[in-house]
């Protein structure tokens, strides 16, 4: 029997982004033991993985799991990370390793000199590139999510209709979020109960944004991932900003309003739903000469003037929102 290692240590939207190739590998082979290393912090998005035998973690080295891996003797590696501590890894383990293709040179390009040579293909497709050599193929069903019944909301908990929409009002850095103010004007003429999602963090925005909107619950900080997750699941449509709570709405087939700002579509992390292709639309600000300025985002503009969000069109997302 073949023992599998898919590495991805991080974040929410990458590992996400990762399923499919679990789920395929699985399909090729069909009585391998698939096991999953990635960071603690990010266990609770594979505990309840249909398609993963064993999770093994770390919270910063892989040093502290060395040992435990070297044991399981595993057949080969599917490195979707791919990067020093991957090197590693595989250095430590000595074991076959597949790897896919890193575009950080090209990812330079873009964020420094805006000269575009990225391939124009999702990430997910990218992921499969390093294991065709294996004959897996991609089955197109799109990213998994799995919800443990325990964090499955009811939404009469919190009073929430049917027919209601979801807000992610988060993103880990700043240059991601839309100004509060843009937010409100936004929720203010959606004619729907809106649920606002995020971490603790997003709090008082949500407050604020609440205080001024008559049509929102607030949930910023009072839900877990997974529970989180199980509201998206219940939406009607979920807006959304770069981030990974927007492709787990993919994993869903949920509509999807994405607005983007200092990332762009063009890294290949765009929503990834080849069963329902036009299920999403993306807002951005093209053309600005500082964007991307990052491939990840800032805690402010690096030139102060956050273009990429205060141009944002509120007449024009309102209407994709009412539409789509």
């Amino acid at each position: 029997m073949k023992k599998i290692l898919v590495v991805r240590f991080s974040s929410i939207g990458d590992i996400v982004l990762t399923t499919p190739v679990v789920r395929c590998l699985r399909q090729e082979f069909p009585r391998a033991e698939i096991h999953y290393l990635t960071k603690s912090s990010y266990k609770v998005l594979l505990v309840q993985n249909l398609y993963i035998d064993k999770i093994h973690t770390i919270k910063k080295d892989i040093g502290e799991v060395i040992d435990d891996l070297k044991q399981e003797n595993f057949d080969f590696i599917i490195d979707l990370h791919h990067n020093l501590r991957t090197f590693r890894l595989k250095l430590r383990l000595h074991t076959k390793s597949y790897q896919f293709p890193k575009v950080n040179f090209k990812k330079w390009l873009l964020t420094v000199f805006k000269i575009n040579k990225m391939p124009d293909k999702h990430i997910v497709d990218r992921y499969f590139e390093c294991v065709n050599e294996l004959g897996v193929v991609n089955d197109l069903k799109g990213l998994d999510y799995f919800i443990p019944k325990q964090d499955e909301i009811n939404l009469k908990q919190y009073h929430i209709p049917d027919d209601f929409i979801v807000f992610v009002i988060g993103a880990k850095f700043a240059t991601k979020r839309l100004p509060t103010q843009k937010i409100i004007d936004i929720v203010k003429q959606i004619p729907h109960t809106v649920v606002l999602l995020g971490g603790k963090e997003d709090k008082n925005r949500g407050r604020e944004i609440a205080d001024a909107c008559s049509n929102v619950i607030k949930l910023c900080g009072d839900l877990n991932l997974n529970q989180s997750a199980s509201i998206i699941k219940q939406a009607q449509k979920v807006i959304t900003h770069d981030t990974g709570l927007m492709h787990i709405a993919s994993a869903f087939n949920i509509p999807i309003i994405s607005i983007w700002g200092n990332t762009v579509p063009e890294f290949g992390m765009y929503p990834y739903m080849p069963q329902a292709p036009n299920n999403y639309s993306i807002h951005e600000i093209k053309n600005l000469k500082c964007r991307p300025c990052s491939k990840i985002g800032y805690q402010s503009c690096p030139k102060s003037h956050f273009k990429c969000m205060t141009q944002q069109n509120v007449k024009e997302i309102v209407k994709n929102i009412k539409d789509c």
